[in-house]
């Protein structure tokens, strides 16, 4: 059969990412991207360290930065992405700035940080007030949230894992947990930390339930890189990306008040709530078990 009239393939803008060595959700990414758009992914190298901020530290140095994105330039990306929060938040306002400079000096592209996404997307929504969930440590969420008061953002109510190891592997039913612990007091957005967290297809269903908008870090990270190339990401009734959605049910309030006077709160689809949970003691497949029990929210670690 001849194909030659159908001409080769349509040309494609690119979007570098530089990523952890140990990120496990290049799919996620992909999910945001619309077709006429291609991820160029490369990993930082690996080192024998569990999630920490030293390994935070590490994975983004200025020459660790400048090798992945040279090697990212080979394909002649139109933009480039270091994919990491903990990693661009560890060294502050201005850490984050310098690794942006240091990734432009190496590749003479324009570059950015999740880190400096997730700023770029509250300005975007208006939220200066903000809950926050992580599935780190308690010294790597202490850090996030220097980071965002830095940069003007106060963080209302936290919830964290205190993991080390294993984060893609957190079930959905999880991140609702920790969510709906955090979002106390008045309160405009909602973040969800780490780009190793999956946060897909949770985000509409916290939007509908806490009324508010909900940020995720792979969500911020490819919201900024596509509009840096003057494309919209793509998602399913995202506050972020849809200015409908923050009229809609997700931004009706713009505190943590719950649901409007008279109508009831949207019980969690069972299509969120990740696999059954395993019998009481067993831990969770590949995953050390939550430093609470799922039914009791209370033994979250201190605020």
């Amino acid at each position: 059969m001849d194909v030659s009239f159908l001409g080769g393939p349509q040309p494609q803008l690119g979007v570098g990412v530089v990523a952890p060595f140990d990120f496990a959700l290049d799919r996620e990414l992909w999910r945001w991207v619309p077709d006429d758009v291609s991820l160029h992914l490369t990993r930082t190298p690996f080192v024998p360290v569990e999630v920490s901020l030293d390994l935070a530290r590490m994975v983004s140095e200025h020459e660790t930065l400048d090798a992945a994105v040279q090697a990212l330039c080979a394909v002649s990306p139109q933009v480039i992405s270091y994919a990491c929060t903990s990693g661009s938040f560890v060294g502050g306002v201005a850490g984050e700035r310098a690794m942006c400079a240091a990734m432009v000096q190496a590749g003479e592209v324009p570059s950015l940080t999740t880190s400096g996404a997730l700023i770029e997307a509250l300005r975007e929504i208006g939220a200066r007030r903000i809950a926050v969930v992580t599935p780190y440590t308690k010294s790597v969420t202490d850090s996030l949230e220097d980071y965002l008061g830095e940069a003007g953002i106060t963080v209302t109510g936290r919830a964290y894992l205190g993991l080390t190891r294993h984060i893609w592997k957190v079930p959905y039913r999880d991140v609702v947990d920790m969510a709906r612990a955090a979002v106390v007091g008045a309160t405009d957005a909602l973040f969800i930390s780490c780009t190793n967290l999956p946060t897909y297809d949770v985000i509409p269903q916290l939007e509908a339930e806490l009324r508010m908008p909900v940020l995720s870090a792979n969500q911020v990270t490819m919201w900024a890189a596509l509009r840096a190339i003057g494309v919209q990401a793509v998602g399913p009734y995202q506050a972020l990306l849809d200015p409908v959605a923050r009229r809609g049910p997700a931004a009706m309030t713009g505190s943590a008040g719950g649901p409007a006077e008279g109508v009831p709160g949207p019980t969690p689809e069972a299509a969120f709530a990740g696999p059954p949970a395993p019998p009481e003691g067993e831990p969770l497949d590949g995953l050390d078990p939550p430093p609470y029990p799922p039914e009791d929210t209370g033994g979250l670690p201190p605020v």
